[in-house]
């Protein structure tokens, strides 16, 4: 679409930063919108019930158990397929992608506010039972947010929209976890609650504006038992048909070991270097929190200018260097200049990382199982990815995602994009 086309969207954005543009377009917008509702539930079976259930004088063995409601994210690759290949009727002639954004957002806020009206003093079984629905809807949710920005943003729109859904995501945990906290002191955990459930809609809304996305290919039909657990079992045999599949797997399960370790240890670092509160909260909250945002922000601006393959490399190469900062911390001693600097590093390398590599496994999903692949990437990334660690990443098996469209990033082409 050339700007000729869009004199109007083509002025305003002649005005803006070059580096600016990408993230002004509708895709990437979108995202921002997809990511806000992505990370409610996840802040409402987290911080926000912790507190609850403090408050209401759980006792804390009970609260630490509620944890196991996060286990249902990491399962949900079991039932990411029938994203792919379940239609829903009615709403079916909407698209796959939309019709089922809205029955997973409808699901999450039932859930919610399942989950606000019960009384955790007086039924903590039925508290933990609609905990975990709260999970399983988020995880639905996350499955189909996640296929539907893979399939609406280009090849080399897939770095800016990352950030862009990063950007999302935080913004939908804080705000609504915020928003919990303040209601629930003033009418009650139940009013709180049943408030954030209105975080589903910027994703609802978005698939509505926004339609089926162009990119979306709908796998062969399946009948018969025997062809529907082929379509269970075809994504991930796809995807292991590839060429330099394993290495790849490889890289997903290893790649974070060193962050995650990193964290584990941090606290424990800055207690035996004697920092006090005051200075963990200001230069691990406060410069932390920041240097994460512009690290976002530099990662989809280097996806966008440099590809996959460079952008993803210099990215680990930045998150392998900054685990050293912290070796430097501990040599140098009590320092806040060294503490600010170390931590600011880390958390712009982490956020430069988090865009591009989750831009590269985006684009390693085949257009056909996009729920199902991406579900199953980010499952394995995240929970054996705190035990193993290893920096390495192939092109060979980039999928249909990271081809089809303006920009190739099998070949880790950053097509500039046009103004829109």
């Amino acid at each position: 679409m050339t700007a000729t086309e869009h004199p109007a969207a083509a002025g305003w954005r002649s005005v803006l930063p070059e580096s600016v543009r990408p993230y002004t377009e509708a895709a990437p917008l979108a995202a921002l919108f997809l990511g806000m509702s992505s990370g409610f539930p996840y802040a409402m079976i987290g911080a926000t019930l912790t507190t609850r259930l403090a408050q209401d004088g759980i006792d804390k063995k009970s609260v630490t158990a509620f944890s196991l409601a996060f286990l249902v994210y990491n399962l949900k690759f079991l039932w990411a397929w029938s994203v792919d290949g379940v239609h829903i009727p009615l709403l079916g002639r909407l698209g796959q992608r939309v019709s089922w954004l809205l029955v997973a957002g409808v699901m999450v806020i039932a859930a919610v506010l399942n989950l606000a009206f019960v009384d955790p003093s007086a039924s903590l079984l039925y508290t933990a039972y609609a905990a975990v629905l709260v999970g399983i809807a988020g995880a639905t949710f996350d499955i189909v947010i996640d296929a539907y920005r893979i399939e609406l943003l280009e090849p080399r729109q897939l770095g800016v929209g990352s950030g862009m859904s990063q950007y999302g995501w935080r913004i939908g945990s804080v705000a609504a976890g915020a928003l919990a906290l303040v209601l629930s002191a003033r009418y009650g955990w139940g009013v709180g609650y049943a408030a954030c459930a209105a975080f589903a809609l910027p994703g609802m809304l978005t698939g509505l504006v926004m339609g089926e996305p162009k990119r979306h290919r709908e796998p062969k039909a399946r009948s018969g038992i025997g062809e529907t657990l082929a379509a269970v079992w075809g994504p991930f045999l796809e995807f292991f048909r590839r060429r330099g599949a394993f290495l790849v797997l490889l890289f997903i399960l290893l790649h974070k070991i060193g962050d995650t370790l990193g964290q584990l240890t941090l606290r424990l670092l800055l207690d035996d270097l004697k920092f006090s509160n005051d200075e963990i909260a200001l230069y691990d909250v406060g410069v932390g929190f920041w240097a994460y945002l512009i690290g976002i922000f530099v990662g989809g601006v280097l996806y966008s200018k440099l590809g996959m393959k460079r952008s993803v490399l210099i990215s680990l190469i930045l998150m392998a260097v900054s685990n050293f900062s912290f070796a430097a911390l501990a040599q140098a001693g009590h320092t806040n200049w060294g503490l600010g600097g170390a931590i600011g590093f880390e958390n712009f390398a982490s956020g430069i990382g988090g865009v591009t590599v989750v831009a590269y496994f985006s684009a390693l999903c085949d257009l056909r199982f996009t729920a199902a692949q991406y579900a199953l990437i980010s499952a394995a990334a995240s929970v054996v990815g705190r035990f193993l660690t290893g920096t390495t990443a192939g092109d060979a098996s980039v999928g249909t995602a990271g081809t089809e469209g303006e920009g190739n990033a099998r070949r880790g082409e950053a097509t500039e994009p046009e103004a829109r």
